[in-house]
């Protein structure tokens, strides 16, 4: 931590490069959700502070609301500044507020009261989202927003002659839209850019739009009609619940409790069978020839008896 010295009672001078101003501006935007930090260059001489330069606070703990400087952010910061700068100083620090304005923190004021507590160190704020921007100082020995900033360009003083660019040239088709023509570029092709009525500038997104809802509610529709049919027209299987009654042997809905079906009588089989046999041997013998117990004359070789009537027979022979 650095001994504070004393402090004057007014407020010093600040003279800030542009090119530096450019430099944190481009730094700022590279995150414009999260805080990043940097420190100044220069030099600080009779109540004037001077800006030449700015490195960059690599590593540092970055975060939306506030950003520190971390050890390995300070060797980079030395390492840079004894290779560029090694007749410099380092005149204060810059850092971003991404939508928050300018001011300083809590946590700013500590790192500005810490680090950079020379008279002649600043602290510069800009917020990239509203281009806002401000620098602190030492001010009696308690830090106050400056009022005398001075810009320069270190470009100042070239003379304005004539550098042999082109003006930009506004084409007649695109008259919102610039074209810078260089000379490189005065040999390419022109391409002219047609603009579309208000009405039909939304024509391809809403049609390719529609044709994508009403393919899916085709698709929809078929795979629904496709349930249906087979729900219909194809056989189901449904699966009963049943339980069988061991005293009975009856099977019994398990939900309804209705008998569903009756056991077989193993029985009835066996004296159907029976039965069918015993008629069939009786019309046997009911059909049998009334003669098949008594022997056939014609086969014996004794002449046929004649019947009482006086036919020949046994009977008919004399005695």
């Amino acid at each position: 931590m650095k001994a504070k010295a004393k402090t004057a009672a007014e407020q010093p001078v600040l003279v800030v490069d542009s090119e530096v101003v450019r430099l944190i501006r481009q730094h700022a935007r590279s995150s414009g959700k999260t805080e990043v930090c940097g420190v100044l260059i220069g030099q600080d001489r009779d109540h004037r502070v001077e800006v030449a330069a700015c490195i960059e606070g690599q590593n540092a703990d970055e975060a939306g609301a506030h950003v520190t400087f971390t050890q390995d952010t300070w060797e980079h910061i030395y390492a840079v500044k004894d290779k560029k700068y090694p007749n410099e100083r380092i005149v204060g620090w810059y850092h971003s507020h991404p939508g928050f304005g300018i001011f300083l923190s809590d946590h700013d004021t500590f790192i500005h009261r810490n680090f950079f507590s020379s008279p002649g160190q600043v602290a510069w704020v800009f917020d990239p989202q509203s281009d806002e921007e401000g620098c602190f100082g030492w001010v009696g020995g308690r830090i106050e927003r400056l009022t005398r900033i001075a810009i320069a360009d270190r470009r100042g003083g070239e003379p304005a002659e004539a550098s042999g660019k082109p003006e930009p040239v506004v084409s007649a088709d695109s008259a919102h839209a610039p074209a810078l023509s260089r000379p490189e570029e005065q040999d390419a092709i022109p391409v002219r850019i047609r603009r579309l009525p208000a009405e039909d500038s939304s024509g391809p997104d809403d049609s390719s739009l529609e044709q994508l809802v009403f393919k899916v509610f085709f698709a929809l529709s078929a795979l629904a009609l496709g349930f249906a049919l087979a729900f219909f027209l194809f056989p189901r299987v449904v699966l009963v619940p049943v339980v069988m009654n061991p005293a009975t042997g009856q099977l019994i809905d398990a939900r309804t409790g209705e008998v569903i079906a009756e056991p077989r009588d193993p029985n009835a089989g066996s004296t159907a069978g029976n039965a069918g046999a015993n008629a069939g041997g009786s019309a046997a013998t009911s059909t049998q020839h009334p003669n098949a117990g008594q022997p056939d004359p014609a086969k014996s070789g004794q002449p046929p008896a004649t019947d009482p009537n006086g036919k020949k027979g046994d009977n008919g022979k004399p005695k």
